[in-house]
């Protein structure tokens, strides 16, 4: 029997619709990119064709040859973005549904009018495939099986499944005993230590990975995941060691479970942010089954939204929930823990409709799953809308958020909140000048800004008093040292911090005295001295990593590098070329220091950002308009 693509799908899909996950076939592979690689396919719906991006995080298809020439795939999640004045789609996620299959059709490549795509539809009326449903409990049908279905079925229909039993503890035959009875479903608000028999229907909301540890009584190893009820209830279970073998692959995020035979204990509120004073802790006699979702009843997730600005004045280490547009997504770079593990870091930042915006940093895993999708598609020219499950909030250098291991992260997700954002962004909201929260506004700073002239510094004695000054100017770049412009960093981490300290190079390797450990790779940090100048006068300023990048464009780096490897001074020129007489919105921190026995004024900058003109009028109108006071 003949293969069916889903009609009419890829004039759908550049029309806009990406809810939809049509079956559509490729019918050429091309690797594309110089720096980077990417696979560029031509996709058809056996009428159409046209090009799309394979997101990089999905390479590895190609690669393995899970996907090829004729490979007949479903779409699952994908956006169509406007790349040179021509729409592309890109692909986020999808599954292979028949490798190997010969060309459907003849598929002519879609044209575009204006920014609607048209092209005459064939008079077909088929049904749209749907998925079949899977599951990881008992037999699964093989890939083998699940291609013959495809191919052979013209019109697909979800598996009945029969109405779900909890399957009964005691034996089917002779009386049943009063402690072998199935126990009562009860919500897990009612849970308490002094119960005898219960049973919790729940949903699945966040797994933790596996983890192992050692302590006195040996070696283990330990997980944890998060479950919901229909009546809003939360309650965290933890596995230890054999426990663990039992139930760590049984366990799926979003699935729901009939779960009984735990033991409660207080929950340790230093680990467990959620709302529930016990803890339920699986043993060996503990059961868990795989319960239909036939209602829904159970939310898939419960979130606690907090603007961005209520941030500033959340305590450190605290978890909570928030929602934002991507603005900046920064690419992932290893660092090396205290312990000498090494693992990844992506920095993101997101705004809100609260005039603020947020650092957000993502640790380990989430640096090459969400955090690369994130990378493909605001590099697509598309600022996705991320909802944060259980963040982090850290108080280094302002207010941030960053990820734990229980954190959960949706890319554009289906909730009310992210379609208002969403909304509010494409009307206007995306040139709508924000403050961040993370390196704007520092501990001890005054949250609203104070603007100064380069000649009041002086004159109104800023920093000199026993706080530091935290004030806002607007002025040009007239001279960089491009002597010792950065130093060699050690790269461990201390908790959640990296050391920074200066290191030095011991034979083939680097150390640092703070952490008293070698390393093979140092970092590289800004220690930038600038002049800067406004119609008043001019000063020094000093500025430190983050700040050193706004100015130059480039990491510390790649800029050593350039100057000091490659030797490369033209171009090293250039760089430095280019920044002088830029103007600036410079946030600067100034405080009276002691150098051996002379005190002076020291200008750090903490942020600087180029002028954004339109913004610097509607502040200037607004000064002029406000009364004198």
């Amino acid at each position: 029997m003949p293969v069916h693509l889903t009609p009419n799908a890829i004039p759908a899909v550049m029309a806009g619709d990406v809810n939809s996950k049509p079956l559509v076939q490729i019918i050429d592979i091309k690797l594309i990119g110089n720096s980077q690689e990417r696979y560029r396919f031509s996709l058809s719906d056996s009428v159409t064709t046209q090009h799309a991006m394979l997101a990089t995080q999905l390479n590895d298809r190609v690669k393995s040859g899970s996907v090829k020439k004729g490979s007949v795939i479903q779409l699952i999640e994908y956006i169509c973005s406007q790349v040179q004045n021509r729409k592309l789609i890109v692909i986020l996620s999808m599954e292979t549904i028949i490798l190997d299959c010969d060309i459907i059709g003849n598929p002519k490549f879609l044209v575009e009018s204006g920014s609607t795509a048209q092209k005459m539809q064939p008079n077909v009326n088929l049904q749209r495939p749907a998925r079949v449903p899977n599951t990881r409990f008992g037999a699964q049908n093989s890939v083998a099986n699940l291609q013959t279905s495809v191919a052979n079925v013209q019109t697909f229909r979800p598996a009945v499944q029969p109405p779900y039993q909890p399957p009964p503890s005691y034996k089917s035959h002779g009386p049943i005993l009063k402690n072998e009875a199935p126990a009562r479903i009860i919500p897990i608000a009612a849970l308490n230590p002094y119960q005898g028999r219960w049973a919790i229907k729940a949903r699945v909301t966040a797994k933790g990975d596996l983890r192992r540890y050692n302590n006195a009584r040996g070696d283990g190893k330990v997980f944890s995941f998060d479950l919901l009820d229909s009546d809003g209830g939360e309650i965290r279970v933890t596995c230890f060691n054999a426990v663990v073998d039992r139930f760590y692959d049984a366990i799926e995020v979003g699935k729901v479970y009939l779960i009984s035979k735990g033991s409660l204990k207080p929950a340790q509120k230093n680990f467990n942010h959620l709302k529930n004073e016990w803890e339920i802790f699986l043993e060996a006699t503990s059961t868990v089954d795989l319960c239909p979702d036939e209602d829904g009843s159970i939310p898939r997730q419960q979130f606690s939204f907090r603007p961005i600005s209520n941030i500033e004045n959340a305590d450190s280490n605290s978890i909570l929930d928030v929602i934002g547009i991507i603005v900046s997504v920064n690419p992932s770079v290893p660092i090396l823990r205290k312990n000498g593990m090494e693992t990844q870091r992506r920095i993101l930042n997101l705004k809100d409709w609260s005039g603020r915006s947020v650092e957000l940093t993502l640790w380990g895993e989430f640096c090459n799953r969400e955090g690369q999708k994130l990378q493909d598609m605001f590099d697509s020219g598309f600022c996705p809308v991320l909802a944060v499950k259980a963040g982090k909030v850290n108080d280094f250098s302002g207010k941030s958020i960053g990820t734990i291991s229980s954190t959960q992260l949706f890319v554009n997700p289906d909730f009310p909140e992210a379609h208002s954002l969403r909304d509010w962004f494409d009307r206007g909201g995306k040139d709508t000048a924000s403050l961040s929260i993370s390196k704007d506004n520092v501990p001890g700073a005054p949250k609203n800004e104070v603007r100064k002239t380069i000649s009041q510094i002086k004159d109104e004695g800023l920093g000199r008093s026993d706080k530091p000054d935290w004030v806002t100017v607007k002025a040009t770049i007239t001279f960089i040292k491009t002597d010792n412009f950065c130093y060699t960093a050690c790269p461990l981490m201390i908790g959640d911090r990296q050391c920074n300290k200066k290191a030095t190079r011991s034979g083939n390797r680097w150390q640092c005295d703070r952490c008293n450990q070698e390393f093979e790779e140092c970092d590289y940090r800004y220690l930038l001295q600038a002049q800067i100048q406004d119609h008043t006068g001019l000063t020094w300023v000093t500025a430190f990593q983050e700040s050193g990048e706004e100015i130059l464009g480039c990491s510390a780096k790649d800029l050593y590098l350039l100057k000091y490897e490659e030797q490369d001074d033209a171009r090293f020129g250039d760089i430095i070329r280019r920044r002088v007489f830029n103007e600036f919105l410079f946030r600067l921190k100034i405080k009276e220091e002691i150098y051996g026995d002379e005190q002076r004024v020291k200008i750090t900058v903490v942020k600087a950002d180029r002028v954004n003109y339109s913004a610097e009028s509607k502040y200037l109108l607004d000064s002029i308009l406000k009364p004198s006071r």
